[in-house]
């Protein structure tokens, strides 16, 4: 596959120069050495596609409503999730690293500044079901205290992240607000506990092709 991928990349004119490393995994093996048998379940893949286009979606509103600087909603492929960025805008303290099979220089890199930041992943390690999560780096004190929207969010200590179970938004009368709620108030107690400048960084939702009124 991976031979057959750059092949591809090459006969489009690219140069198909890859670190070739999973990233973010444990005991990561180069793709080129990767001769393991992969099952491919099309309808697995099918309603994670689905899915994925309905959260980009609400993520997509959420980060309209913030002046500062923030990320587009991008898949990491390493720990596949989808995910949406806010930064403060003030240097945050140096990260230790120790991300599995990522540089130190990069992780440092992308936490060189504060962040909150909230995605959707389909789970993985300690936790066995798919989930929208929230948190915040460098992490204020008592992050863990403010209430949350809603009830089926909460705080797992394990990885310092707000927690919203992915089943308890599909099952919701409106998912989009459930998710919104999650979103805002996790961010919320972020930026609150880390004295954001709120005033000077955030914004009414935006609209689809309307004008920001000044």
């Amino acid at each position: 596959f991976h031979a057959h991928a750059l092949d591809l990349v090459r006969s489009l004119g690219g140069t198909a120069e890859l670190n070739g490393m999973p990233n973010e995994i444990p005991n990561a093996i180069p793709f080129a050495e990767d001769r393991a048998e992969r099952p491919y379940d099309a309808d697995a893949v099918a309603r994670f596609f689905k899915a994925s286009i309905a959260v980009t979606a609400v993520l997509q509103t959420f980060r309209t409503a913030y002046l500062g600087k923030v990320s587009p909603v991008h898949l990491f492929w390493g720990s596949f999730d989808l995910a949406v960025t806010r930064f403060s805008g003030r240097r945050a303290p140096l990260h230790l690293g120790g991300i599995p099979a990522l540089p130190d220089e990069i992780t440092r890199e992308a936490y060189s500044h504060e962040v909150s930041s909230a995605g959707f992943w389909p789970g993985g390690g300690a936790v066995d079901f798919p989930a929208f999560y929230s948190y915040a780096y460098p992490a204020p004190a008592a992050f863990a205290a403010p209430e949350i929207v809603p009830d089926a969010a909460y705080y797992e200590a394990s990885l310092g992240e707000f927690l919203l179970p992915y089943d308890a938004v599909r099952g919701a009368a409106d998912p989009e607000a459930i998710l919104m709620g999650f979103l805002g108030s996790t961010y919320r107690a972020a930026a609150d506990l880390a004295e954001w400048d709120a005033a000077a960084l955030e914004c009414a939702i935006g609209q689809p092709r309307r004008p920001r009124r000044l």
